[in-house]
């Protein structure tokens, strides 16, 4: 069985920016793992699982909400992997990985949204 969620680009692309993150959270300093690393991988885990709630949902608005929810969450990632950057947990390649993955799945998201409402602007 094959929930409609898993055929999402979104949901895809989201889950692998998951496997990305967690793979620089590694390599985190020991310290930093039960702290900026846990924040980080509860963000992170945030998006696809919000991608996924939100087509258990049945009215437009609900989908809408998640979605949100799922980008905000991407955004909130993506500042607390800015930050490990700053703290030189991940290189300038690394980040830039990051950044394409990031912009890479906020766009898959933006679309998603869109899709249940073509009239919608950001």
């Amino acid at each position: 069985m094959i929930y409609s969620f898993e055929k999402l680009t979104a949901y895809q692309s989201s889950r692998n920016l998951v496997k990305l993150v967690y793979g620089f959270v590694r390599n985190f300093p020991h310290e930093e793992k039960y702290v900026l690393g846990d924040q980080l991988r509860r963000s992170i885990i945030s998006v696809p699982s919000n991608i996924a709630e939100q087509s258990g949902r049945t009215s437009v608005k609900e989908k809408v909400h998640f979605l949100d929810i799922a980008y905000g969450s991407l955004m909130e990632a993506y500042c607390q992997l800015d930050i490990a950057k700053d703290l030189g947990y991940l290189s300038e390649t690394d980040m830039q990985s990051i950044k394409k993955s990031v912009n890479e799945t906020s766009l898959l998201i933006y679309n998603l949204r869109r899709s249940l409402i073509p009239s919608l602007k950001y």
